[in-house]
């Protein structure tokens, strides 16, 4: 696949070929699904919790006597029957982390990029650098690309005075090769690969 290389003024820079191994593959969503999912659960805090009966702060005298009384055997206000008792299996503390595979993972990078590739959301630009770290100068380029709501991904290393421009700007994520990952990916309208991540990228990806 052959793609033309723009620079950050919009004028050409010669044009790049991208692996169809890699950004050429027919797009699966079960395989994009099961990434995301992985990702987000990896995310999830699971740090919501509720009180057993062991926990709660209340009296631990006997209501009644355990019999006689015509009543049910109550041994504690801590039960779950009574207000301010316990939780009966509550949620606790946990990690919602599940395993998947390295194998996997890299399928699924590869589907994201090839998804992005067939719907022409890709955009391949000489470098992602700026001479001064300006909000206002970065958000006048992109203005001028049609850039609204995009990932741009570089090589081992982000532009300092780029990234952070960027930081301020809604809508656009910069990160390095090594974190590139489908979810990201997929959220965005726009993936601007530089030549240098395009470099990156191919060579993790084989």
């Amino acid at each position: 696949m052959k793609l033309d290389v723009i620079k950050l003024d919009a004028s050409p820079a010669g044009s790049i070929e991208l692996d169809d191994a890699i950004f050429g593959l027919e797009p699966r969503a079960d395989i994009l699904h099961r990434v995301v999912r992985w990702q987000l659960a990896k995310r999830q805090a699971g740090t919501h919790s509720t009180l057993g009966k062991s926990e709660v702060s209340y009296s631990t005298k006997k209501i009644v006597r355990q019999k006689g009384s015509g009543g049910a055997r109550h041994g504690s206000r801590k039960s779950p029957t009574f207000r301010h008792g316990g939780t009966y299996k509550g949620p606790v503390p946990r990690s919602h982390a599940h395993d998947l595979t390295k194998k996997f993972r890299a399928l699924g990078l590869k589907h994201a990029l090839s998804a992005k590739a067939q719907a022409s959301q890709i955009v391949v630009v000489d470098e992602a650098a700026l001479t001064e770290g300006k909000t206002k100068a970065l958000a006048a380029v992109l203005k001028g690309l049609g850039w609204k709501r995009a990932l741009v991904i570089d090589g081992a290393a982000v532009d300092a005075n780029f990234a952070r421009a960027a930081q301020n700007i809604e809508g656009i994520d910069v990160l390095p090769s090594v974190g590139a990952n489908v979810y990201d990916i997929l959220r965005r309208d726009t993936l601007v690969l530089t030549k240098a991540g395009v470099e990156a990228l191919e060579a993790r990806l084989k």
